[in-house]
């Protein structure tokens, strides 16, 4: 065989390399990346898409030289492989695509660590055999010249065009909407194949920051005159916080399932079950973020903004203009704005973005005590943290807005058998286990959080604000997670699973309830009523969950949405209650919505329009 293949053309011999790496990729996103098959159209795109784009990339192996550069040609082949693996191992827990961005957060998404180690298969090696087999046959060969015509070149290139023209044609004859809706990466890596997806990227990533030197001020008043048209009804609850501190809790992956579930006969969340019956629960509240992840649940809270499709808002745009909560609540009632959190401040780029926020203080790693001892996994414990974080929250002026976000309940999920206050769940996903423990630990830290403000008198005079930030289970261990709380798997489960808790706790005041569908976006309206502030013109996408419409749809970055009675979810409409696939017809009404809405907010982060109309 190899002898046969030493008397082989060049041309002949990228083929077959770039052959090799098409079949990884069409392996890997059947397998892998586990898209949704709508059409004939799809399986035709998944398989077709990735040729052109593999030929040309590959032709560089001769393009400048009159043979195969073997170096060259195994680099391309070594570095194919190895983005190949990149998409893989992020889709496994995000169940999204790497982006250009997210490539210079790489520390903030976990970089090389535990939770990466979490995600790899032993399968994987079966994606590297042939690097071997290639880097063996190219030394062995060394002295072998594998040639390359000039006009064979130019048929080459030809081809390549072609067929990435045709890849773009079909992609549009199946979503007319492909690049408009580039946020939806599913649909544009099925359309395009990986790599013309990642080129694609790579060119949004680069003309994105042109967008703020084009924008004009009427621009401006355009695109934020939609952001007062939204109702703004008042109920008998405005005002019952007026003047009081805030505590806002950023719960690290706690998922609405949590609350009121059991696991052996014993509660995972005792106080945050306790605290619900006295306070204003929201149980239909979703997961908004994308690459961002708790940076985006914090910027959605803080700006009433949706996130960027394609990394973080904190590292892409840390120095925009914004008009925040911390802002609104200083011209309103002149509060002061601190933030607490047990990680280096450079994470997620927090040192500088909280200062375009209009925080007055933050509160990092360098203020705490923290050894090895007290932290594991991303940092300082929660039970600590809170308990070293009181000291600071008692020397701040009042009013105070004080956010706090927690560490202890993040992925891979572990935790030292001295902070186990429950046992492991007992399904066949490993991390599902472990979920249920450190949420019980992050329960028991509020819980002693809350106790220590009571005995210092710091708990009267203060409204609790506590949400998940994000998923903590992702797609990947959904079978362990429908075995747990005994559901089975359909879409309206999972979706039903992205939802996170959102308490809104008043000393005093009854509790409630409220069955109103939102997302995340819309704690900031509904805290600022709460305090008795007027949420119009405060430049948000969100809504008053006491007074929301019900049938507005709740949007995620990907382009999908919750409504009334439908669901939207990779390309396919679902009935809500049940799961069941609905003619899209019943969910055409709400995407024009979902489109113009996420395009505005792109348009005012990009092009930094609030700088024209925030005094």
């Amino acid at each position: 065989m190899f002898e046969n293949l030493q008397k082989t053309s060049g041309m002949k011999l990228t083929l077959i390399v770039a052959c090799i790496l098409w079949i990884k990729t069409v392996i890997v996103s059947f397998v892998g990346f586990d898209f949704t098959i709508q059409s004939f159209l799809d399986i035709v795109l998944i398989v077709f898409s990735p040729i052109g784009s593999l030929l040309l990339v590959f032709g560089f192996s001769f393009y400048f030289t009159k043979r195969v550069n073997r170096f060259v040609l195994f680099v391309l082949l070594l570095a194919g492989t190895g983005i190949l693996y990149g998409d893989l191992l992020y889709f496994r827990f995000y169940i999204d695509f790497v982006t250009a961005p997210i490539l210079f957060q790489f520390d903030n998404v976990g970089g090389l660590s535990a939770s990466t180690v979490e995600l790899m298969s032993p399968w994987d090696v079966l994606l590297f055999i042939d690097l071997f087999v290639i880097g063996w046959f190219l030394i062995k060969t060394k002295s072998t010249k594998f040639t390359v015509k000039s006009k064979s070149k130019k048929k080459y290139v030809a081809t390549g065009t072609l067929l990435i023209a045709i890849t773009v044609c079909l992609g549009l004859v199946k979503s007319n909407h492909l690049f408009s809706e580039s946020y939806d990466r599913e649909q544009m890596v099925k359309s395009l194949g990986p790599l013309n997806y990642h080129l694609y990227d790579i060119a949004l990533g680069v003309t994105a920051p042109l967008q703020r030197i084009f924008v004009t001020e009427s621009d401006a008043v355009a695109s934020t005159k939609y952001l007062q048209s939204k109702d703004s009804k008042r109920t008998d609850l405005f005002g019952i916080a007026k003047g009081k501190n805030i505590v806002l809790i950023s719960m690290e992956s706690t998922q609405d399932f949590v609350i009121n579930q059991k696991v052996n006969g014993k509660e995972v969340t005792p106080f945050l079950n306790d605290l619900v019956k006295n306070s204003f629960y929201f149980s239909q509240i979703y997961d908004q973020t994308a690459q961002g992840k708790t940076s985006d649940a914090e910027f959605m809270v803080d700006t009433g903004l949706y996130p960027l499709a394609s990394g973080s808002v904190f590292v892409r745009r840390p120095e925009n203009t914004f008009y925040s909560l911390p802002h609104i609540l200083k011209e309103n009632k002149d509060y002061y704005a601190a933030t607490f959190h047990g990680n280096v401040r450079t994470f997620w780029n927090r040192d500088i973005m909280y200062d375009s926020l209009g925080y007055d203080k933050y509160f990092s790693k360098r203020d705490y005590q923290v050894t090895d001892d007290n932290s594991i996994n991303y940092g300082l414990k929660d039970i600590p943290f809170f308990q070293q974080s009181v000291e600071y929250l008692e020397e701040i002026p009042e009013p105070y807005y004080a956010k706090f976000l927690t560490l202890t309940n993040h992925f891979p999920f572990l935790l030292e058998e001295e902070d186990t206050f429950i046992d492991e769940a007992d399904t066949e996903e490993e991390v599902v286990n472990r979920y249920v423990t450190t949420v019980r630990y992050l329960d028991e830290s509020i819980k002693k959080f809350f106790q220590t403000l009571k005995d210092k008198g710091m708990y009267e005079d203060t409204v609790f604000v506590l949400h998940g930030d994000h998923y903590g289970i992702s797609e990947k261990y959904e079978d362990g997670l429908n075995e747990l709380i005994g559901e089975e798997e359909n879409m309206a489960n999972y979706m039903k699973h992205q939802q996170v808790p959102l308490i809104i706790h008043v000393p005093g005041q009854e509790g409630e309830t409220i069955t109103t569908q939102g997302g995340e976006i819309d704690i900031r309206p509904t805290l600022l009523h709460l305090l008795g502030i007027k949420s119009e013109n405060s430049f948000s996408f969100g809504h008053n969950l006491f007074t929301r419409d019900m049938d507005h749809p709740v949007i995620f970055r990907d382009g999908s949405f919750v409504a009334k009675d439908y669901l939207y979810k990779d390309n396919i409409c679902y009935d809500k209650n049940d799961g069941i696939m609905v003619n899209m017809q019943k969910c055409e009404p709400y995407m024009e919505t979902v489109r113009h809405e996420l395009e505005l907010s792109d348009n005012i982060i990009f092009g930094d329009l609030l700088r024209f109309v925030v005094e």
